[in-house]
C-alpha cells in the first residue's frame, strides 16, 4: 500500500513565491523531504532510467507528519436561517434521487449533532421519505412513508411540522405518474418527541456530525427548496411555483432558494424577503435541468427558470482542506522547469511504498527584463493532468482489458485509489450514482500527477499517459542542453497572450487535450503573430473546458454530443456552469484542432505502437532542414511506449477541418493493429472497417507548414513520439528530426511565405 500522499497548493509557482505542501501519513509521525528536479520518470529498463537530481534548499530534512483525511460530499449551508422549532413550518422541494439504494441520505436539516436536537428530513434506503426529530440523546422519533421514490424521477416532496402539537405530515408525489406504479405517498401522524428550537445552520444534502464532518449526503438533484411558515398541505406547493405567488403564501416565506440564479458561483440565492443566502460546498453540479425542463431551450442563459436544479453527490470534492506540512519560498535563482518534493517515511518494498513525488512547476519570474528570457517555452498541459486526475475508470469499468488487448497491472497508487474513493475521480469517471464527473480539482492528492506513476495504459513496462510520458521530453531537452521555461495551462488561462508574446517557440507535452477559450484564443493569437509551435503529441486541443471564475484550481467539462467519451452529458446540460459557454468538442463549435496545430484527432488504440514511413513531401526543399542527416524511409520503429513512435492516440491532416493547405505531409504511420480504431466523430454510420489493419485513414501524419507571418507549425501527431527520443542513447531518427526542427525554430530568420 501507499503510505504517504500529498499535494501542493498550486501547480505553478514563480521565484520568490511560496508553495505549500499538504502531506498525509498512513503510519509514523514524520517524513523526510527534499527538492528534486524532474528529468526522467520512466523506469522502463530499455530507457535511460530514473533521473531526479537533488536541488538543495531550506526544505531538505525531517518534518512532522500525521494522517489527514478528506470529508467529501457536497451540500448547501445557510447560516442565517432562524431556529425553526418555535412555530409550525413546512419544507417544500422538487427531488430527483439518483441513488436511493444508499441510505439514509439527508435532504434538509437543522440539527445540532452534539446535543442531538433538531430535525432531519431524509430519504431512507429504498427511497422512502422520512423525518427524524430529536430533543436530546435517547429522545428521537422517526416517521417514514411506506413506499419509496423511484430512481431518476422527479418528485414534489412536502414535510410539515407543528412543534407544539407534534403533528407532522409527509408527502411525496411524482411529477410524472406511471400506470401500475404506486410511488406516491401522503401520511400524517403525531410524534411523541417535541421539536426544540435549535440554533444551528440549515443544511441541504448533508448533515453535520459531532466530529465536525458532514455526512449522510443526498445523491441526486434538488430544485426550488422552500421553507414556509405555517403547516401547509402539499397542494400549496403548486401555488408557490406560480408567478406571481399568492400574496398570503409569499408573506409566509422563510426562505426560497432559486438555484437558477448565479449559476457560475457557489452562492445559493434566497429570493425570499429575508435573503437567507446559502453557500455551496465541494461544488455540486450546477446548470442542471430542473423538474420543469421541457427541451424547448438547451441554454440555461436563455431560460434559467428551467435550470433550477443542483445535482449533489456524496463523492463530490473540491478542496481536501489539508493543513500545510511544509512550505518553501522558491529561490530567486531557481531555474524554471519541472520539480517535485520527494517525500519518504521509511523504506519501501514490493508490497509497501513509503515514498512519493509531489510534482509542481517553477514558472519564469513574473517580471523579467525584456530579452532575458529564453526563446523556448514548454507548455505543461496541467489542464489535461487535472482532467485525468485520479483516473479510476480502469479499476471499475468492465472491458478495460479488451480495449487494451491484455491484462492490466495495477500499482500501489491504483490500489490506494480503489480503497480511498474520497480522493475524487477524474473527468473520465462517474460518480457513484452513475452521473459523469463534471468538475476536477487539483486541491487534493492526485496520485497520477507524479513522475514515477506508471499508467495502467502503458503495457510492456512502459509509462504512458500524461505527466510521466512528458518526462521523456524534459529528459531530451536537458540532454540537448536547451534553455527553456516551463509555463502551464493555468498560467496561460490567467495571463493570456501576454504570457506567450515574448517566446519565439512553444513546445507542447504529449497530450495537450484540454483548453479553455482564453487559452485557445491566446495560442491562436501567438501563432498568427509569427509564433513557432512544436506539437509533440496527439489528441490535442480536443475538449473545451472552463476554469472557475473565483475558485482556484478547478476545471469543468461537459461531454456534449460527440467525441471519445466514457460518459455522456444529459441532453440540455451541454453548457458550462462556470462561464455559460457551450461545452464539448472544440471541433463541434467550429474550432477543430487542425486550426491551431495543423492536424486533428483521427484514431485511438492502446496495445502496440507503430513506425512512420517517409512520404513524398519529405523531399520538398521546404523540409530539407527537417531531414538533415535522416535518409531513412522508416522512422520510429522503436520506443518506450508500445515499441514505436506512433501510438496511443493519433492525429492527421484534414484541410476540410482547418489544416492549412500548405502543410507538408512528411511521413505517415503504418502497420497499425486492429485495436487502433477510427474515432467516432469521423463517421456517421458505423463502417465495417474501423481498425488500423483495414482502414487507411487510421494513421498519424508527421507534418510541417509555415504561417503567413513568418512562423511555422510542426506536428508529430502521436502521443508515443516522445517515448522514442532516448532510443540508442538519443541517437536515432526521431531524436534527430526533433532536434533539426527545434534548432531551426530557435533561429531568428523568419520562415519564407512565398
Amino acid at each position: 500500500m501507499l503510505k504517504i500522499t500529498g499535494y501542493p497548493d498550486r501547480y505553478s509557482v514563480a521565484p520568490g513565491e511560496t508553495i505549500a505542501f499538504k502531506i498525509s501519513l498512513e503510519e509514523g509521525d514524520g517524513f523526510d523531504a527534499r527538492l528534486v528536479r524532474v528529468r526522467h520518470g520512466d523506469c522502463n529498463p530499455e530507457g535511460p532510467g530514473l533521473k531526479f537530481p537533488h536541488v538543495p534548499t531550506a526544505i531538505d530534512g525531517r518534518h512532522a507528519g500525521r494522517p489527514q483525511r478528506i470529508d467529501a460530499g457536497s451540500y448547501m449551508q445557510a447560516e442565517t436561517v432562524p431556529a425553526l422549532g418555535s412555530a409550525p413550518f413546512t419544507f417544500f422541494a422538487m427531488l430527483w434521487p439518483t441513488l436511493p439504494s444508499r441510505g439514509p441520505q439527508t435532504i434538509a436539516a437543522q440539527w445540532d449533532p452534539v446535543t442531538q436536537r433538531g430535525f432531519r428530513i431524509q430519504m431512507l434506503e429504498g427511497g422512502r421519505l422520512a423525518l427524524i426529530v430529536g430533543d436530546g440523546p435517547g429522545r428521537q422519533a422517526e416517521f417514514a412513508l411506506r413506499d419509496g421514490m423511484l430512481v431518476r424521477q422527479w418528485y414534489a416532496i412536502a414535510v410539515a411540522i407543528d412543534p407544539a402539537t407534534g403533528r407532522v405530515m409527509l408527502s411525496q408525489r411524482p411529477v410524472k405518474p406511471y400506470a401500475h406504479v404506486f410511488d406516491a405517498g401522503f401520511e400524517e401522524t403525531s410524534l411523541k418527541v417535541s421539536l426544540p428550537s435549535v440554533e444551528a445552520p440549515f443544511t441541504l444534502a448533508g448533515c453535520h456530525q459531532a466530529d465536525g464532518t458532514v455526512a449522510e449526503h443526498f445523491d441526486g438533484k434538488i430544485d426550488g427548496p422552500v421553507l414556509l411558515a405555517g403547516f401547509h398541505a402539499p397542494e400549496q406547493h403548486q401555488a408557490l411555483l406560480l408567478s406571481p405567488q399568492p400574496a398570503a403564501l409569499r408573506a409566509g416565506i422563510i426562505a426560497q432558494w432559486d438555484f437558477s440564479r448565479e449559476i457560475g458561483s457557489t452562492r445559493a440565492v434566497d429570493i425570499g424577503p429575508s435573503h437567507h443566502h446559502g453557500e455551496l460546498f465541494h461544488l455540486p453540479t450546477r446548470g442542471m435541468k430542473g423538474w420543469n425542463w421541457t427541451g424547448e431551450e438547451h441554454d440555461f442563459n436563455l431560460k434559467p427558470e428551467h435550470y433550477g436544479a443542483i445535482h449533489f453527490h456524496h463523492d463530490d470534492l473540491y478542496d481536501a482542506g489539508w493543513e500545510t506540512s511544509v512550505s518553501l519560498v522558491i529561490p530567486e535563482e531557481l531555474k524554471s522547469g519541472p520539480y517535485a518534493l520527494h517525500v519518504t517515511c521509511g523504506d519501501s518494498d514490493e508490497t509497501v511504498t513509503r515514498e512519493n513525488y509531489i510534482a509542481f512547476f517553477v514558472r519564469p519570474p513574473r517580471r523579467r527584463p525584456k530579452g532575458s528570457r529564453p526563446k523556448l517555452a514548454m507548455l505543461a498541459p496541467t489542464a489535461s493532468y487535472m482532467a485525468y486526475a485520479n483516473h479510476g475508470e480502469h479499476i471499475t469499468a468492465r472491458g478495460a482489458e479488451l480495449a487494451m488487448n491484455r491484462l492490466l497491472t495495477f500499482g500501489h497508487s491504483d490500489v490506494y485509489l480503489y480503497e480511498h474513493p474520497e480522493l475524487g475521480g477524474s473527468l473520465y469517471d462517474c460518480h457513484a450514482d452513475g452521473s459523469g464527473v463534471h468538475y476536477s480539482s487539483r486541491l487534493r492528492p492526485v496520485l497520477n500527477f507524479s513522475p514515477r506513476y506508471h499508467s495502467w495504459l502503458g503495457g510492456h513496462g512502459s509509462a504512458l499517459y500524461q505527466y510521466n510520458a512528458d518526462t521523456h521530453l524534459y529528459d531530451w531537452l536537458d540532454f540537448r542542453g536547451v534553455d527553456y521555461d516551463v509555463i502551464t495551462d493555468e498560467d496561460l488561462h490567467e495571463d493570456g497572450y501576454e504570457l506567450l508574446r515574448d517566446y519565439q517557440v512553444v513546445i507542447t507535452g504529449t497530450h495537450p487535450e484540454y483548453h479553455s477559450t482564453r487559452m485557445w484564443d491566446a495560442m491562436k493569437a501567438w501563432i498568427d503573430r509569427g509564433g513557432r509551435l512544436m506539437y509533440m503529441g496527439g489528441n490535442g486541443w480536443y475538449w473545451r473546458i472552463a476554469y472557475h471564475q473565483t475558485l482556484p484550481g478547478v476545471i469543468e467539462l461537459r461531454r456534449a454530443e460527440d467525441g471519445i467519451r466514457t460518459w455522456i452529458a444529459e441532453p440540455g446540460e451541454y453548457y458550462q456552469s462556470f462561464n455559460g459557454e457551450y461545452g464539448g468538442l472544440w471541433r463541434r463549435i467550429g474550432r477543430a484542432p487542425n486550426v491551431i496545430c495543423g492536424v486533428g484527432f483521427i484514431a485511438q488504440g492502446f496495445d502496440v505502437s507503430s513506425p512512420y514511413r517517409r512520404a513524398p513531401d519529405a523531399d520538398n526543399p521546404r523540409a530539407a532542414f527537417i531531414f538533415e542527416g535522416v535518409p531513412d524511409e522508416i522512422i520510429g520503429d522503436f520506443g518506450l511506449i508500445g515499441g514505436g513512435a506512433a501510438g496511443i492516440e493519433l492525429d492527421c491532416l484534414a484541410t476540410d477541418l482547418g489544416s492549412p493547405p500548405n502543410m507538408l505531409r512528411l511521413a505517415s504511420s503504418v502497420d497499425h493493429s486492429p485495436m487502433m480504431l477510427l474515432v467516432n466523430e469521423e463517421f456517421g454510420v458505423v463502417p465495417p472497417n474501423i481498425g488500423g489493419d483495414t482502414n487507411p485513414r487510421v494513421h498519424a501524419d508527421l507534418a510541417f507548414g509555415e504561417t503567413p507571418s513568418g512562423g511555422a507549425l510542426f506536428a508529430t501527431s502521436s502521443i508515443a513520439w516522445c517515448g522514442s527520443l532516448s532510443h540508442n542513447n538519443y541517437d536515432n531518427n526521431v531524436s534527430r528530426i526533433t532536434w533539426n526542427v527545434l534548432r531551426r525554430f530557435l533561429e531568428d530568420e523568419p520562415f519564407p511565405v512565398a
